[in-house]
């Protein structure tokens, strides 16, 4: 017997036909917010993440040697290798570019909840446009995903912030402040105790008392953004200040806004962001962690080679999300349907075929025997993978020119002409020859 390895898991049918319906759902709504689907390879060149993170970031990549001589490694995420695409092919497409893909990624990181090393998501980014709107759409096709599967505003919430407004407070303390470093400090501030922030703060440059100055500049609220600009006195802040507020206005206009909150320590860890960002979270605070997140990140394109090109996109988990979905109850039901079991007795499978045939051309769920069992297995069969109707091809049936139809919730039947079934009947049941 071999277990699967630590981080990867099995999904049997029934478990996986609901994580469909949530894939098949999220990737509808982008749709119809125009964003076309992008095919993308597992493995990229190692050195590609390691100019973007650094080399410590090999660690958590599956990363090795393959038989040409090349370092690879399996993705870890989406943007740069969508980055990678835009640049090779950009004087050709047209703006803005708007992709989305669902795939699997992998990540050599601690397991825990809602996080596994082979993990899944549906990648939404728009590149191509630096105005507000392109912002709000994002936060809008994340809101619609979520209500089309069954949540409500009171059950989730994103956290909105914007990157220039931390990077532009930390430069206007009198410190020699590392800002990337001390922006990752505020990411992971929700994680850690209060004194541990603050001293991940003084690691980065600032002294006690201005970290504490720092938080007590984070807690404004949305009216009160303007004591930050008075506060930094720098372009810097006052232009992302009015970003954010231009973002959140197109928000309430494309119906996200009432799924917003500010919260400027909302941070995102990753380097490359570089405006608006945001975090969806649970409501209730049941599911811990952040269900998903994304924001906007202008510099990638340029660092990859390529002509400066804005960029924002978000990227659901199935993993978390799931978390959130069955949180809230609507998690779709963990089990199979079927529209119809034809079941054979005796030699009559070229009739039961012919009746398989007509009802899968009309769209329809069908299965039949193809195990040569008996009749009480067949019903069994039927019953476990919760076939609503079975239409029994007997020979004694097909000898009087009939057959049956069973409906399986009321166990009521009736014999039907065979030659009228199923007819012009587009999903003949029990009741159209009841």
């Amino acid at each position: 017997m071999y277990d699967h390895l630590k981080g990867f898991r099995d999904f049997y049918p029934a478990e996986m036909g609901a994580r469909r319906e949530v894939i098949d759902s999220l990737e509808a709504a982008a749709r119809r917010y125009g964003f076309r689907e992008v095919g993308t390879p597992a493995l990229e060149r190692t050195q590609m993440y390691v100019d973007k993170s650094g080399e410590e970031i090999v660690e958590e990549l599956y990363a090795f040697e393959d038989k040409g001589g090349r370092e690879v490694a399996l993705t870890p995420e989406l943007t740069p290798t969508v980055a990678r695409m835009v640049v090779a092919k950009q004087q050709e497409l047209s703006k803005p570019i708007k992709w989305v893909s669902t795939r699997p990624f992998w990540r050599y990181e601690q397991v825990q909840q809602g996080r596994f090393r082979e993990f899944y998501q549906t990648n939404v980014d728009i590149f191509g446009s630096s105005e507000p709107e392109a912002d709000a759409e994002i936060l809008a096709f994340a809101a619609d995903a979520l209500t089309d599967l069954g949540l409500t505003g009171e059950e989730f919430e994103f956290r909105v912030s914007h990157r220039d407004i931390l990077g532009g407070l930390f430069e206007s303390f009198d410190a020699d402040v590392d800002t990337a470093a001390a922006i990752r400090a505020v990411d992971k501030s929700e994680k850690i105790s209060h004194n541990e922030y603050h001293d991940l703060l003084v690691e980065a440059g600032l002294s006690y008392d201005q970290a504490a100055e720092f938080d007590d500049l984070l807690a404004v609220g949305e009216d009160d953004l303007d004591e930050l600009v008075d506060f930094a006195g720098t372009d810097r802040v006052e232009a992302a200040v009015t970003n954010l507020q231009n973002v959140l206005e197109a928000a309430a206009d494309f119906g996200a806004r009432e799924y917003c909150t500010l919260s400027l320590e909302t941070a995102r860890g990753l380097d490359y962001y570089t405006g608006v960002v945001f975090e969806c979270f649970d409501s209730t605070g049941e599911v811990s962690r952040s269900v998903f997140g994304g924001g906007r990140y202008d510099d990638l394109i340029e660092s990859f080679g390529g002509q400066p090109t804005p960029a924002v996109g978000v990227a659901p988990g199935l993993a978390p999300l799931s978390l959130l979905l069955q949180r809230a109850d609507v998690w779709p039901e963990e089990a199979f349907t079927t529209d119809y079991y034809v079941l054979q007795i005796g030699d009559t499978r070229s009739e039961a075929a012919r009746i398989v045939r007509d009802l899968r051309e009309r769209g329809h769920v069908v299965e039949t025997d193809v195990a040569d069992r008996s009749f009480g297995s067949q019903l069994n069969y039927a019953d476990s993978i919760n076939a609503e109707t079975v239409v029994v091809a007997g020979e004694q049936d097909l000898a009087n020119d009939e057959v049956t139809i069973k409906e399986m919730e009321s166990g009521d039947q009736t014999q039907v002409p065979v030659d009228e079934f199923p007819g012009d009947l587009e999903r003949p049941t029990y009741d159209d020859f009841a």
